[in-house]
């Protein structure tokens, strides 16, 4: 499993997280040089790979590995810090990005048998930005045009999209922008055109841009690296409507009520408005409600010798935020944290446990592990933090002195989710144990699946999975096995 945006940036450095399993398998690579053609389905919509030879994977028990397809996509670099490809909403389809001689197209597959569903006309992004192609000796990830699946009240987009310069050549030096194209995820045809085309104007380094959609609403974020930058504005896709957070500190009232408040950032755009985290504590949706009165019992409305707001958004996942709670007082007594899932649009708390996991700072654009959901949205986890929302039990994965960390990448709906075993000490050579869990029962019950077992990075594929990974040519690959 990877997070496909994070790449090896995701991890921090001081945890090994056995992220080759979670994050750094496929996105990262041994050089940034790769074929720029079409190999692997350059065809048009009647182009399938689902009469190929199957690719021989090393499958949980759940999923047949002699059934599904595979589809490969070869002009993708050997190291990104992103993958085009997503799962469509609502749709039960995959989009998947090519490269072709009129600039790039997108091609959204069935799920059931890889057939293509409809493909765009060629589509041209803005001019990549200096440093894009990325610099393998320096470990540096190339920038590549990307794709995603995007549900706005009750319908559902693929929106292609790049960061590069609009309008530079050799007289003008152009404008910075992330160039959205918006296609209806049922549309049909060989050539579809966009929607509408909207530019947002940004300014960021190569792999600094982030465009996400957990809350409802496109939000576009830039200018650190991490799954939450600081800058951001929401689009509307429906209508094309840009939406403005130039100044965040002013979007909540209670900055003015601490001492300081920096590093305040919007994580998600919803209906009703943005989830704006302030930068030292606190967080809510203007007009809306705000974390101080969705807090859960027992932990205290201030903390730290600053009296700052208690509570910071670890990350947002499927229309609910993730939170941690600080349990140690004025002067920072080391006790675990309190960790809750609430709605990210009216603040209600709908889990809440005690976990040793400290987390990250929401003044910090970086997560150690991106927030994953069951396609049903009951279940919800990051890394050892995990959650039964329907039974409103969290299970702690944390380290409890003899078992060891195991951090969870894909989730069920029958509550099996895959994870890695964390080894503090090992290496980026050391390949990573998977472990297998139960979340329906109170503790999980992890059981080894062994090294070299590949994990679904998606579970929401029409009952199937969708794994991620590189063939013996270091393309990418894609494959989806059906459910036994």
């Amino acid at each position: 499993m990877l997070d496909r945006r994070e790449g090896q940036r995701g991890m921090r450095a001081a945890r090994t997280m056995a992220g080759a399993v979670l994050a750094a398998a496929v996105v990262a690579g041994c050089s940034s040089s790769g074929s720029t053609g079409t190999k692997g389905g350059g065809g048009g919509p009647d182009a399938t790979s689902a009469a190929k030879p199957l690719a021989k994977l090393s499958v949980p028990s759940a999923y047949d590995g002699a059934k599904g397809w595979d589809e490969t996509l070869a002009w993708v670099p050997e190291s990104v810090g992103t993958l085009p490809v997503a799962v469509v909403p609502r749709s039960e389809t995959v989009a998947m990005m090519y490269a072709a001689s009129g600039g790039y197209t997108v091609k959204v597959r069935s799920a059931d048998s890889g057939q293509v569903r409809w493909a765009s006309a060629p589509w041209n992004p803005p001019t990549p930005v200096e440093g894009a192609e990325g610099n393998p000796e320096s470990g540096e990830s190339a920038e590549i045009p990307d794709v995603t699946g995007v549900e706005q009240d009750g319908r559902a987009y693929v929106v292609a999209y790049a960061h590069g310069m609009r309008g530079k050549d050799d007289l003008h030096e152009g404008t910075e922008v992330v160039r959205l194209a918006v296609y209806p995820a049922d549309a049909s045809g060989s050539s579809v055109k966009p929607l509408r085309e909207v530019d947002v104007p940004v300014s960021a380094d190569p792999g600094e841009v982030r465009v996400r959609a957990e809350g409802g609403r496109l939000l576009v974020a830039w200018g650190e690296d991490g799954m939450y930058p600081r800058w951001s504005h929401a689009v509307d896709v429906a209508t094309g409507t840009v939406t403005p957070y130039k100044d965040p500190e002013s979007l909540l009232p209670q900055c003015d009520e601490v001492v300081a408040c920096p590093n305040t950032r919007v994580m998600a755009a919803s209906e009703v408005g943005p989830l704006v985290a302030m930068g030292r504590g606190g967080f809510g949706v203007p007009g809306r409600w705000f974390s101080d009165d969705v807090r859960p019992d027992g932990v205290d409305a201030r903390s730290g010798l600053l009296g700052t707001w208690n509570g910071d958004v670890y990350g947002v996942g499927d229309g609910r935020l993730l939170a941690r709670w600080s349990r140690g007082g004025k002067y920072g007594a080391d006790v675990d944290p309190v960790w809750s899932v609430h709605d990210l649009r009216t603040g209600r708390i709908q889990a809440r446990m005690e976990c040793g996991y400290d987390g990250a700072q929401q003044f910090d654009a970086a997560r150690d592990y991106p927030v994953v959901a069951s396609p049903s949205g009951r279940y919800l986890a990051a890394g050892p933090v995990a959650f039964d929302l329907e039974r409103k039990k969290g299970i702690c994965l944390d380290s409890d002195g003899n078992r060891k960390t195991i951090v969870l990448g894909s989730i069920r709906d029958d509550g099996t989710a895959y994870g890695a075993v964390q080894e503090d000490s090992a290496t980026s050579d050391i390949e990573p144990v998977v472990a297998q869990l139960a979340l329906t029962t109170g503790t999980g019950e992890p059981k080894v699946l062994g090294a070299g077992i590949d994990i679904p990075q998606y579970t929401s594929v029409n009952g199937s999975g969708l794994f991620v990974t590189r063939d013996e040519d270091k393309n990418v690959r894609i494959s989806l096995r059906r459910e036994r």
